[in-house]
């Protein structure tokens, strides 16, 4: 039966990649990938042999109705992202919109993503949180910030290595000063770490590093009662 597959795939450690994660990209017609070249070292890893096919930020909005017309027409596809599950900050949104407006069966498999992890071992309340994801990386930063501010909810952010420590520096312009947040990189890696206190405490210890490796997930607590 044709239909759209989201498959997870693992933020840093193979281990995290599932029995049905594996068997799905096996049985599948083609594979999306959004870098040919990252999946393929998974698909070999996995002994998977399957029709890898480019899908990325580049290229979705032209190539969203072309796919959703060959799923209708019979073929099965898996869409993976570089890491973690497609559509959360990575490509897919578009076509399972493509899809779902099609009437095209879409099955999306649990698995990892990085905001979990770093949320519940934050320490912070997880009962009501907000995903923000990626800042703007210009315009509109600053004035997102203060909207964020007013939202008592644990926030979760996205962020690179090199942007890091300017990031906690406008965090620290515009959160309280009693503020406590997390940094969570590597995870599922090797060298996972997390650095909790307030925001100049652990801003403090990332100054103090020649360099920052790995992606991050900020966890802010931003006040809200229990």
């Amino acid at each position: 039966m044709s239909k759209l597959y989201l498959v997870p795939t693992p933020i840093g450690n193979l281990e995290d990649m599932t029995f049905r994660a594996v068997t799905t990209l096996k049985k599948v017609d083609i594979i999306l990938a959004e870098d040919t070249r990252t999946t393929g070292k998974l698909l070999k890893h996995f002994n998977i042999e399957n029709r890898m096919q480019a899908y990325h930020i580049h290229n979705e909005h032209r190539t969203v109705e072309g796919l959703a017309d060959r799923i209708s027409s019979g073929e099965c596809m898996a869409l993976v992202t570089d890491a973690g599950t497609p559509g959360i900050s990575d490509p897919g949104f578009l076509l399972v919109r493509e899809c779902v407006k099609n009437n095209i069966t879409i099955e999306s498999l649990p698995g990892p993503t990085a905001f979990v992890p770093a949320l519940v071992n934050s320490g912070f309340p997880t009962h009501h949180f907000f995903f923000e994801g990626f800042l703007p990386h210009k315009k509109g930063r600053q004035t997102r910030l203060q909207q964020l501010k007013d939202m008592h909810y644990t926030l979760i952010f996205y962020e690179s290595p090199h942007r890091l420590v300017k990031t906690l520096e406008q965090f620290a312009a515009i959160f309280p000063p009693e503020t406590q947040l997390s940094v969570s990189r590597e995870l599922t890696k090797i060298h996972e770490e997390t650095v909790r206190g307030t925001i100049a405490d652990v801003m403090e210890t990332f100054k103090a590093r020649p360099s920052i490796k790995g992606e991050i997930v900020i966890v802010v607590d931003n006040g809200q009662k229990l």
